[in-house]
């Protein structure tokens, strides 16, 4: 669904926001940066000094420093206008890289992006689960492999790892079946520090559901509202929030967990909203109709054998998603809610369409329910944002 009847401003519009006190100049260049990075056709000094609210003599002399340091780049002059031709600045897109990696409950993703936010290498494992003696094995070979695709002369730019992982991994691990070794091996593991160890980058911890809600927002199509609300039905619930411009991560980098929402459906009593909507429990479902399936092999299920227990799965789903999402927008008043699953695009439409209709049907007076859009990075989106994270707060 479109948001254009939403936002008039794009929450990445500085909108005169800069600092001009001369001890805050590196602040200055974020500004000029976020100016030039989210106005992908390109900007003229003159706009950038409009949009920052930065004095032209200054844009003009951090532009020709964030030239030198290969961040922008001029194009070809514009044409055509009025007065003198004016030559657009953009964003070099190999001025930076990062690499984002999701250690998942059955999977991890390893995903080289350059400073565009384009995927330039993606490396994909399944499992029963993460192996605390042989997963960061994997994730430091990929991350080698990785490193031979970018240019040798811009290796320096590879500066960052982000680290998307679900919080409580550790002792959630027994929820799906790892022995009890794993456990004690996980108590044990600084995962971050580990990984900084492994591949001399500086890596970022950020909880699995808050770094796809950031791809999300950044794949918005402009104006972003400064708000959203996000989904990700994934082994349990992926889910993030943005306030007012800001990513919520809450003094254990796990705020809006809404997945851990107490919910109640026809009659039940209170359950977490994950024991619902969530691939496990859509196994879980499976396995008490005959019907069990190894969700390590998702992608070979053979979805028309099981569709009686995925269509009753995408009813309730949605009915708890809604109500989850409803409660959220009371008190984020946000004006968009993301919906996205790992379980591929036809699966993902039908739970969207049917969350559509349960959040429209809520006993509700007075307030407006959000509007809906359909995720666009499905299983992935952790390990994007993952990587654009820590590209995003190094340099905008």
């Amino acid at each position: 669904m479109s948001v254009s009847a939403g936002p008039t401003r794009d929450i990445f519009d500085t909108n005169g926001r800069a600092l001009r006190h001369e001890g805050l100049r590196r602040a200055n260049e974020k500004t000029v940066l976020t100016v030039v990075g989210f106005n992908a056709s390109g900007v003229s000094n003159a706009e950038i000094a409009r949009m920052s609210g930065l004095a032209p003599q200054t844009v003009s002399a951090i532009l020709t420093k964030l030239e030198k340091e290969g961040l922008v780049e001029r194009g070809a002059a514009l044409r055509g206008r009025r007065g003198q031709p004016a030559t657009p600045i953009l964003l070099n897109k190999d001025g930076g890289y990062a690499i984002g990696v999701e250690l998942g409950w059955r999977h991890a993703d390893v995903m080289l992006l350059n400073l565009h936010g384009t995927v330039l290498g993606h490396r994909h494992v399944d499992y029963d689960y993460p192996d605390a003696g042989g997963i960061f094995d994997f994730i430091g070979q990929c991350v080698e492999d990785l490193k031979a695709l970018v240019p040798q002369d811009h290796l320096d730019r590879l500066l960052d790892l982000g680290l998307a992982m679900p919080a409580g991994l550790a002792d959630g691990i027994r929820r799906i079946g790892a022995p009890q070794e794993q456990v004690m091996q996980w108590q044990g593991l600084d995962a971050q520090a580990e990984l900084a160890t492994r591949t001399g980058l500086e890596v970022t911890l950020i909880n699995d559901g808050n770094a796809a809600c950031w791809a999300e927002l950044i794949a918005l199509t402009p104006p972003r509202p400064a708000s959203i609300i996000y989904f990700l039905v994934s082994h349990f619930i992926g889910a993030g929030v943005i306030g007012d411009g800001a990513l919520w991560s809450g003094h254990n980098g796990n705020a809006a967990d809404m997945g851990m929402m107490l919910v109640q459906l026809d009659g039940r009593g209170p359950q977490q909203a994950y024991h619902i909507a969530s691939l496990w429990a859509l196994g879980q479902r499976l396995a008490e109709a005959g019907k069990p399936r190894d969700i390590a092999a998702l992608a070979h299920w053979d979805w028309d054998e099981i569709e009686s227990e995925v269509d009753s799965w995408i009813v309730d789903s949605a009915k708890v998603l809604a109500r989850v999402a409803f409660n959220t927008s009371t008190v984020v008043d946000a004006p968009l809610v993301v919906i996205d699953t790992v379980l591929g695009p036809a699966i993902t439409e039908r739970l969207v369409t049917r969350f559509r209709s349960e959040l429209a049907a809520l006993p509700v007076l007075g307030i407006a329910p959000p509007m809906v859009a359909t995720g666009r990075h499905g299983a992935v989106a952790p390990a994007i944002g993952a990587a654009e994270l820590p590209l995003f707060n190094r340099y905008f």
